[in-house]
């Protein structure tokens, strides 16, 4: 067999063996984890009807099932090792789409209800307003999308979902006193200017640091 030969079926090795990563590559996002965000994003319509209609009831459970669901995502993309770079965007998208859908639907909902204050929700929403656009700015200029959560940051999801979960159960069990519904109301909106103002300063110190490093 001659030289050629060889090289020729050498080289349909090689591009078979591309081509079939390139096909493992492409295929990867559709790993389980990404399935269940998928189906947390899904929900969320589901959600939004169930507390305009004012059945908190489901609501509530909807919003428990995707909590569950937002844990164990990341959970088995550690164990069956199906981490990817669809499921790093997807997993914060979909827990900030059902996470400011829960303040809007709360804040609008039928009279006699237990609700998000008007102010809350505007501040959550700017905030995040304010964190998307500024991570557009430094990616487009600046080419950074490595900007990692603070600890602040991850407080303020913390008390977030806990508002909507309270207020959620005081729809349902209609018990909880009111005073207890304030104090968290303005501990929550207290973290989230904070975590907004801590994001500003960091962004200063990356950009500052951005600037330095350009320097000749």
């Amino acid at each position: 067999m001659s030289d050629s030969g060889e090289r020729a079926r050498a080289r349909a090795g090689a591009v078979a063996q591309r081509a079939a990563r390139e096909v493992r590559a492409a295929l990867r996002p559709f790993t389980i984890p990404n399935g269940i965000t998928l189906l947390r994003l899904a929900v969320t319509p589901f959600f939004v009807l169930a507390t305009l209609s004012g059945n908190y009831v489901v609501a509530l459970a909807i919003f428990l099932v995707a909590g569950i669901t937002d844990a164990l995502d990341g959970l088995l993309a550690r164990v069956l090792h199906m981490r990817s770079l669809l499921g790093s965007y997807l997993d914060p998208i979909a827990d900030k789409t059902l996470l400011v859908s829960s303040f809007v639907v709360l804040t609008i909902a039928a009279p006699g209800a237990v609700t998000v204050p008007l102010w809350l929700t505007v501040m959550a929403l700017s905030r995040d307003f304010l964190i998307v656009l500024i991570a557009l700015l430094l990616y487009l200029g600046a080419g950074v999308h490595d900007f990692t959560p603070s600890l602040w940051g991850k407080l303020t999801t913390c008390f977030q979902v806990a508002t909507v979960g309270v207020v959620l159960l005081a729809n349902v069990f209609h018990g909880l006193p009111p005073i207890a519904l304030l104090g968290l109301y303005y501990v929550t909106f207290g973290i989230t200017v904070f975590s907004g103002l801590d994001y500003v300063r960091r962004v200063a110190n990356r950009v500052e640091a951005l600037h330095r490093e350009a320097q000749p």
